[in-house]
């Protein structure tokens, strides 16, 4: 695997050219379209092909599978523009193999809304283990705000990903609350009447696992929510399903306010078979322009986390979205357009801007002026900031990646992931791994 950064005056072709491997090839991998236009500053991924099948008139993507030896799984994840379909026209080159091989495997979760588009969903599961529909939320007395979910579910095992099943505080009309949760943990009787509630829905319902997620609790929730969380990793064991927690990203124990003191790290990681550690938005969208998740912010959160938790049992967050910021930054005016990662590409292309690498944040960004004078600011995640945050789960010997979301495609993202690791899957026990001690 390369990386190359564009520079003034060069085309598709001659980079392709210079690396060896046909122009169509390098745009699969990088999500270009006709006219191929590119930006100054925009790295791209350069993946070497050591097999190519060209698509004779009647054949399938299963034949195709069969003649090589390999699995349709390994197709979908080599050749990103078939979207996770089976669909082919004769003369379409089919990479089979390439020359990144890796043999780590990793545990590979995101989440999605009911809304998602299905060609995004079926683009990327793919390269997921599992895939988490959000969300539950919890009502009164430990009911369930009921979620839209079957077909998202039904996806999942499509392509041999485990449906996990969210849990988090958003109540009946559609907002997240502490004072439920705090009312709930309060409860011995409510908390079992939502563990049966749980329960009963994964087994309906088909979902292979649960992950928890109560947020903004402050210090006086954190032991109830501990014990709740031990609760459910009980229940959900004895089906044989694995419990993941999401937590907030802490450097020091005691660290100050009400999202991080509801966590403790360590009795969360003992009461969980792995843990989510929401290593994202630093950037968002009511804050100043800055990279969501900033290598170095990353690292201080996963430093303290190993400290505390098993490193096997941690799943580094990643942001799979991109903020576009109007400047100047007004403190309680401003509010950042949420875009994609392929889009905050297109748009330094199309407004001609130049993107930058900070080197200290791992992430690039541009800024360019709009039609109206106005200037923007761009943080978003390419192949050189994907690269250095998925080479940390190889570092501190984590257990895979969490993203944020699965909402939006990101093929030079998954395509990195491909080359760095194998995501586990349903069929290789992404269940069982995920649940070893």
């Amino acid at each position: 695997m390369t990386i190359h950064v564009v520079t003034a005056g060069q085309t598709l072709t001659a980079i392709a050219k210079a690396y060896g491997i046909a122009p169509g090839i390098l745009a699969r991998y990088n999500a270009l379209r006709p006219p191929y236009a590119l930006a100054v500053g925009q790295s791209l991924l350069i993946l070497q092909p050591t097999k190519l099948h060209t698509v004779s008139e009647g054949e399938t993507l299963a034949g195709i599978a069969r003649e090589y030896g390999v699995p349709v799984m390994q197709l979908w994840q080599n050749n990103p523009n078939l979207e996770g379909s089976a669909a082919l026209f004769p003369g379409q080159v089919l990479v089979i193999a390439l020359a990144d091989a890796p043999t780590r495997e990793i545990f590979v979760n995101g989440y999605a809304y009911p809304f998602v588009k299905d060609p995004v969903l079926r683009g990327i599961l793919p390269y997921a283990s599992s895939l988490t529909p959000f969300t539950y939320g919890i009502g009164a007395g430990g009911t369930l705000v009921p979620l839209d979910d079957d077909r998202l579910i039904e996806r999942a095992k499509q392509y041999d990903a485990l449906p996990l099943m969210h849990l988090s505080t958003l109540t009946d009309d559609g907002s997240f609350s502490s004072d439920l949760a705090g009312t709930l943990l309060s409860s011995q009787e409510a908390m079992a009447q939502l563990a049966d509630n749980v329960v009963q829905t994964m087994l309906a319902l088909g979902y292979q696992g649960l992950d928890l997620d109560f947020e903004f609790l402050g210090r006086e929730r954190a032991a109830a929510y501990a014990a709740f969380a031990g609760m459910l990793h009980q229940r959900v064991n004895a089906l044989g399903y694995p419990l993941i927690t999401a937590l907030a990203p802490k450097t020091y124990a005691t660290q100050p306010g009400v999202l991080y003191e509801g966590h403790d790290y360590a009795a969360l990681g003992a009461n969980s078979d792995a843990v989510l550690i929401m290593t994202y938005e630093w950037g968002y969208t009511y804050g100043p322009a800055m990279a969501v998740a900033p290598l170095q912010s990353v690292r201080r959160v996963l430093e303290y986390a190993v400290t505390e938790i098993a490193p096997h049992k941690i799943l580094m967050g990643f942001p799979n979205y991109a903020y576009n910021w109007t400047l100047p930054y007004v403190s309680g005016e401003s509010r950042a357009q949420l875009i994609s990662n392929e889009d905050a590409v297109a748009l330094a292309v199309r407004v001609g801007a130049e993107i930058r690498y900070d080197e200290t944040a791992a992430t690039p960004y541009f800024v360019y002026r709009d039609e109206g004078g106005a200037t923007h600011e761009v943080w978003f995640e390419d192949a050189r900031s994907t690269t250095e945050k998925l080479r940390l789960i190889e570092e501190y010997g984590l257990a895979g990646v969490g993203y944020w979301n699965f909402m939006r495609p990101f093929v030079t993202g998954f395509s990195v992931q491909n080359a760095l690791y194998r995501a586990l899957k349903a069929s290789t026990n992404a269940r069982g791994r995920l649940r070893r001690t």
